[in-house]
């Protein structure tokens, strides 16, 4: 549910320790298409960087981001960039994100350090409707930082054999986590993506994530879609890549549905205040 200050946007983190399940790509167009309707800031926790890549920032002209942030160099405000995106703006993973595993280690209250920045960053963020947080593809300190400073989290879920127990797994850290360190961490929902109609695996996977998960599974699903793996290479979303693709069309629609169970879920706050 949304926290008290309804000023401040809600914060969604993009995990699933799985890598090469959409993660990514979820989290760059998602945010992309949220932004026709809202104001969004996408975190790129992952030392790879693919998300800054992919919103049009080349490595070589990132300069401080997320690394500088979590050991507190530069407050948040200094940091953001504007991406090509009207109302879409980064926090990018600067080149120093790889050794912050390491360095996070041996700090006092390790866990909270995203969370303090972007409290501390609450005046610039009260403008902004949504924070996507990519996490990189593992449950190390780098993802815990983003469970502990998040409200919600996504787990973009590939339609392949191994599925159920690749989410299984995050499932029970984020049980952990809201457990030990942030009691109002919830699921915010599983989204199936690479999914292939001409697939019955694809099929049979969904599903069985349906039977399991029930509601929390997003009705839209991902299709696989060589538009959507092109469009990273040209550092754009596949919605300013090829709108009409049917990539582009499912996650306008996931945008879309995401901000309907937002919406019903105000109500239900609403009505039980």
């Amino acid at each position: 549910m949304p926290g008290p200050d309804s000023k401040q946007p809600r914060r969604i983190a993009l995990a699933n320790q799985k890598g090469g399940v959409g993660k990514t790509t979820t989290a760059i167009n998602l945010a992309t298409a949220l932004a026709s309707k809202k104001r969004v800031l996408v975190i790129d926790l992952d030392p790879q960087g693919n998300a800054s890549t992919g919103l049009g920032l080349p490595r070589a002209e990132r300069g401080a981001g997320t690394y500088a942030l979590l050991l507190g160099e530069r407050p948040l405000a200094e940091l953001m960039q504007k991406t090509p995106v009207p109302n879409l703006f980064l926090l990018a993973a600067d080149n120093d994100l790889a050794g912050a595993e390491v360095e996070l280690v041996g700090m006092d209250d390790r866990e909270h350090r995203l969370k303090r920045a972007l409290d501390a960053g609450a005046e610039v963020l009260a403008g902004f409707d949504f924070i996507l947080v990519d996490c990189p593809p593992s449950l190390g300190l780098l993802t815990l930082n983003a469970l502990v400073a998040v409200q919600s989290v996504m787990i973009p879920l590939q339609t392949e054999f191994f599925a159920l127990e690749g989410v299984s797994q995050i499932t029970r850290t984020i049980e952990r986590v809201k457990r030990a360190l942030n009691p109002g961490l919830g699921l915010d929902g599983i989204v199936l993506t690479m999914f292939d109609r001409r697939n019955n695996l694809s099929e049979l996977v969904a599903n069985d994530v349906r039977a399991f998960f029930r509601d929390k599974v997003y009705d839209t699903v991902i299709p696989r879609n060589i538009r959507v793996s092109e469009a990273p290479s040209h550092g754009l979303p596949v919605l300013l890549y090829d709108m009409k693709s049917t990539g582009a069309q499912a996650y306008i629609q996931l945008a879309a549905e995401l901000l309907r169970r937002e919406r019903a879920a105000n109500r239900f706050a609403g009505a039980r205040a």
